[in-house]
């Protein structure tokens, strides 16, 4: 291949599947991320506001590894991981994927990406659809990307159950003849099914029971042994997330404000948020005394978030300069960043 016909290649526009091979470290990195929702509207269509669902996020996920989401509910880690997904459009920021911005893609090549990036959703009653029994639930994405050959679809479909602790018999019963946790194993194939390298768990066991939770979290470390998949996983139990975690991102109205392994996370908390949420994690042991840091206050409206520092309203270590200026992100140090003005004595260049 010549010189000149290497350079207009590389030029040209991202729209087939080629462009998707990429090796990098890094997986995912998302930069800057917003997704603000227009509120209600004039007789001219003029919003009269917005939501800042998600407002300026920015992390990134290794190859091969799971960063746990974490946050009260309403903080925007579901609409995190849709808009990530494209299955809503972001306002503004940057989501690469195999170093691929899956927002410069066009409808084919983003139909051939979606087989690498796939989603297990919160509720797998809802998002299963009861006039289809499960073989076909399964095996309808595989048979539309044409992953295998017609004549050994049904074999595929089978060897992908069992991967997921579900009989071939289950293929003709439909989701409703199920248990909650078969349910979420049928949602867990589905997604495996296309052969991914990443995924996106939104809150997989929130609706299981703790025996079945366990469950599920030990299956899902397995297949990501087994296939070497990378996870997004989105929660507010923060047992799960320990358990499952390499990395741990903090959410609290929109805006990440803690960053950083799991063992520098549980092990030193610095935000006041993520010290309050770490508190309140249950000790099993009864005589330990718990030192609960309750939060005062409710939420502020993402529709109108207060000045500077989002959770000063709630903190108990709040400070003047808390309230009219929006502090930057310190680097602690091993990967660890918290967006708090209690470390802005703490020097840039401290890694």
């Amino acid at each position: 291949m010549s010189k000149e016909t290497m350079e207009n290649k590389a030029n040209e526009p991202l729209t087939t599947a080629e462009h998707l091979v990429h090796k990098d470290e890094n997986i995912l990195e998302v930069s800057h991320l917003k997704k603000y929702f227009p509120i209600g509207g004039n007789v001219l269509g003029k919003s009269k506001g917005y939501v800042k669902a998600v407002d300026d996020v920015s992390f990134s996920i290794k190859r091969g590894t799971t960063m746990g989401l974490v946050g009260e509910s309403g903080c925007g880690k579901s609409t995190t991981g849709r808009t990530i997904l494209r299955l809503i459009q972001k306002t503004d920021g940057e989501v690469l994927f195999n170093g691929v911005d899956v927002n410069q893609l066009d409808r084919k090549a983003m139909n051939d990406m979606r087989t690498k990036m796939q989603i297990i959703f919160q509720d797998p009653y809802s998002s299963l659809s009861p006039r289809l029994p499960v073989g076909e639930i399964i095996g309808e994405a595989v048979r539309e990307h044409h992953l295998v050959p017609k004549k050994e679809l049904d074999d595929y479909v089978t060897r992908i159950m069992n991967n997921c602790g579900l009989q071939e018999y289950h293929k003709d019963r439909y989701p409703h003849e199920f248990s909650g946790g078969q349910r979420q194993r049928i949602c867990i194939a589905r997604a495996l099914a296309l052969n991914p390298e990443f995924i996106v768990c939104d809150e997989p066991v929130s609706a299981l029971d703790v025996s079945i939770q366990a469950q599920i979290i030990n299956l899902l470390k397995d297949l990501q042994t087994e296939h070497n998949l990378t996870y997004l996983f989105i929660s507010h139990d923060l047992s799960v997330v320990e358990h499952i975690s390499d990395t741990i991102g903090v959410m609290y109205l929109g805006s990440l404000v803690e960053t950083g392994t799991k063992e520098d996370i549980f092990a030193k908390p610095l935000h006041p948020y993520t010290q309050a949420l770490f508190s309140a994690i249950p000790i099993p042991d009864p005589d330990a005394r718990m030192n609960r840091i309750i939060l005062e206050g409710s939420i502020p409206s993402p529709a109108n978030p207060p000045q500077g520092c989002k959770f000063h309203t709630r903190c108990s270590k709040c400070m003047e300069i808390c309230k009219h200026a929006v502090p930057e992100t310190k680097d602690m140090g091993n990967g660890h960043h918290v967006r708090c003005h209690l470390y802005d004595d703490v020097k840039s260049d401290n890694k």
